[in-house]
């Protein structure tokens, strides 16, 4: 039996930022998070590159006429974009200490390959249990993985921003790509740290699963996030993994391609 996917996005500066450096994408295939840093450096360049080129991917797929290569479409993936914010430092040193993280899910029927570098992070739910299912790549979670740090210690450390891997125009960036396997039912959630720095997984797990519609999804994980501070820009992308007879016949599917955040807002 056909799948689909069916989706929202949405991104939002926060309460205390005053220019949003994140950017987001979703499509019928393709969805993507990505958080730009360094500030007066232009950490809203680094991540339109990376959605722009989740966009571009996403146009040569729809002309593809073979199945796709997940994996090593998705490194080919983070790879162009760390060569792009390379080159774009080295022709404008105004640039350089930019970057940005990635976090994206390509899907081909029920397989989706999960690229992922930085903090931004995806969650699974599935039959009612929330799993986080990237690792961030943080100092703190380096603490917490060599058992020197609790989780709860590390939510409050001083460093706890600081990023150990990056897209900064450095090597191929060095990703974590997985393929893995969806199933009817499961709901995928993909966001920058603005939202998992404000509300933990249980904040998570109720809206996931109290709310039906998707938009009213990440509408209210935003609204969650500015009341508990809004210190980080927000971007939120959920999504559901069904079977076309799940889908109901008047129900309209969503136009392809929406870009939110930076990207949109100054588009490359």
């Amino acid at each position: 039996m056909a799948h689909i996917l069916r989706y929202a996005v949405a991104s939002d500066v926060g309460r205390r930022r005053e220019q949003n450096e994140d950017s987001a994408y979703a499509s019928p295939r393709l969805l993507a998070v990505a958080d730009g840093m360094g500030g007066y450096a232009h950490g809203e360049v680094a991540s339109t590159v990376a959605i722009a080129a989740v966009a571009a991917l996403d146009e040569s797929l729809r002309a593809a006429t073979a199945g796709v290569d997940l994996h090593g479409a998705m490194r080919s993936l983070v790879k162009d974009v760390n060569h792009t914010i390379y080159e774009m430092t080295e022709n404008d040193p105004g640039l350089r200490g930019m970057g940005t993280t990635l976090t994206a899910m390509l899907w081909e029927g029920s397989s989706f390959a999960l690229a992922h570098i930085g903090d931004s992070r995806a969650y699974l739910l599935r039959d009612g249990a929330l799993y986080q299912i990237t690792h961030d790549h943080t100092l703190v979670q380096t603490l917490v993985d060599d058992g020197r740090i609790t989780p709860e210690q590390a939510s409050v450390h001083p460093r706890r921003s600081m990023l150990l891997r990056v897209l900064e125009g450095t090597g191929d960036g060095d990703p974590d790509v997985r393929v893995r396997e969806g199933e009817p039912g499961d709901r995928y959630l993909l966001c920058s740290d603005g939202l998992t720095s404000v509300l933990g997984p249980e904040a998570l797990h109720e809206v996931l699963t109290g709310l039906d519609d998707l938009g009213d999804v990440v509408t209210r994980l935003i609204q969650l996030a500015n009341e508990g501070g809004g210190p980080d820009n927000i971007s939120c992308v959920a999504a559901d993994f069904l079977e076309v007879a799940d889908i109901a016949e008047d129900e309209e599917v969503p136009v392809p391609g929406v870009t939110v955040g930076a990207a949109a807002e100054h588009p490359a």
